[in-house]
């Protein structure tokens, strides 16, 4: 199926997922500012949570985009927003393998979703022009770069923040 309208092969419906009718056109149009270079061209090979990965990806920023970058390499960290293009948008209801528990879509960070944006906070390790390196992805080779903003501490951590769902597992662990 095509990815706009309904699970691709990758993805399919687990049982207990729900998908709906997407509307006929969308309402706002991004532009791809670059790539994101991984070592992962499969969903299966992708770490689920990219704070779990110590692998080293390359950020492609397209050369028109290149003066964005003009002190990037202050940053110690930055928050990546890219776009999931593999992933498919009408899943409302998911039930993701790990967990076995269906969810709704906005109450989990699975690349399904009806805007499939990506969020990653990596760390810079390297600037060379219009190329950054970094630690902390979680997508395919090729994926499509949104934008690149960066990380403050100060105002982007909230270390008291709770996922009431993910809190209830883990109470239940041995």
């Amino acid at each position: 199926m095509n990815p706009a309208n309904g699970p691709t092969p990758d993805f399919g419906i687990r049982p207990g997922e729900q998908a709906v009718d997407l509307p006929a056109s969308p309402d706002a149009g991004v532009y791809f500012i670059g790539r994101i270079r991984t070592p992962w061209t499969e969903r299966k090979d992708c770490p689920k949570n990219a704070r779990a990965s110590d692998a080293v990806c390359t950020v492609e920023v397209e050369a028109r985009y290149a003066p964005a970058l003009k002190e990037v390499e202050t940053c110690s960290h930055l928050v990546l927003l890219y776009w999931m293009d593999k992933a498919p948008r009408n899943l409302v209801l998911q039930t993701p393998s790990h967990y076995g528990i269906e969810r709704g879509t906005f109450s989990l960070r699975s690349p399904a979703r009806p805007n499939p944006i990506a969020l990653s906070v990596v760390k810079l390790l390297s600037v060379d022009g219009n190329k950054l390196s970094v630690v902390g992805l979680d997508c395919l080779d090729g994926t499509p770069l949104l934008d690149i903003k960066p990380y403050f501490a100060s105002t982007d951590s909230v270390p008291d923040a709770v996922v009431g769902w993910h809190k209830r597992k883990d109470e239940r662990a041995p």
